[in-house]
């Protein structure tokens, strides 16, 4: 068996991340090399709380398809376009597979926007046993057993990589490079396309919007700043996002994150 290549904890996209790593285990690892170009990285989350203590951790959502193994409810997961909560109690373990943007559509063999805010049974894509997979994968003995059975489970359906990726992959890393985009416009310039062409490019393989997906981005950014304490003026940090008021700012910001932006920063600190 491969050993497992990790990445750093990620922070960037996890509510409070300063609180959230003092109660779960949460581990990213890297595909192998035939999975690299549909994979971005193995998810795995484990916690271990005293009985009668509960954690609620906010998930935020990203522009990517996740099969998600967790006992009773192991799915394939379309972009999920509002945040969602998920409460922790007493032990457990959930592993994740993240698709890189774009990447499912060779598995879903369909507009990935046609699984947007839906869940379907593995089997649906995959050629396996729902109840089967599920097993192999979450009574593996520890997170290189678990990451080897899941990637068994992919191999068995694996397609020819799609050079769209690539394409994608950079039009998002121009979105979450550029703190100037806020407009669909701006994006549709920087990438060569039409405004049009680039909206169903983002729904036949992405499965959310342009707008969606930097406004979100830009909500990150601001979530970062304020999640390090930073004294800057909500005003001005909405006027720097691209919003008209401060009030637009808030409302948004409250729905993705859970907290007002004040109160967000004051819980972090």
């Amino acid at each position: 068996m491969a050993m497992l290549q990790s990445v750093p904890r990620p922070t960037r996209g996890v509510v409070n991340p300063g609180a959230a790593e003092k109660i779960f285990r949460l581990e990213r690892y890297l595909p192998e090399a035939d999975l690299a170009p549909f994979v971005e990285h193995f998810w795995l989350v484990a916690w271990s709380l005293p009985e009668g203590v509960t954690h609620t951790q906010r998930t935020l959502p990203r522009p990517s398809v996740h099969v998600v193994f967790e006992t009773g409810h192991t799915a394939v997961f379309g972009v999920m376009t509002g945040s969602f909560e998920y409460t922790q109690r007493g032990s457990g373990r959930v592993l994740g597979v993240s698709f890189r943007p774009g990447a499912f559509r060779a598995f879903l063999k369909a507009e990935v926007q046609s699984i947007t805010d839906r869940e379907l049974p593995l089997s649906a894509v995959f050629d396996c046993d729902d109840a089967e997979a599920e097993r192999s994968v979450l009574d593996a003995p520890d997170d290189a057993g678990m990451v080897a059975a899941a990637s068994a489970l992919l191999r068995r359906a694996l397609p020819t990589p799609d050079p769209m990726v690539e394409r994608i992959a950079d039009i998002l890393h121009t979105i979450a490079s550029n703190a100037d985009i806020t407009q669909v416009a701006q994006l549709a310039d920087r990438a060569g396309l039409g405004v049009r062409k680039l909206q169903m490019l983002f729904k036949d393989y992405i499965g959310a919007s342009p707008k969606w997906v930097i406004r979100r981005n830009r909500l990150l950014d601001a979530a970062d700043v304020l999640a390090k304490g930073s004294d800057i003026d909500l005003a001005e940090l909405a006027q720097q996002l691209g919003y008209y008021d401060q009030s637009h700012f808030t409302t948004d910001f409250e729905k993705l994150i859970g907290k007002p932006p004040a109160d967000y920063r004051r819980n972090c600190r």
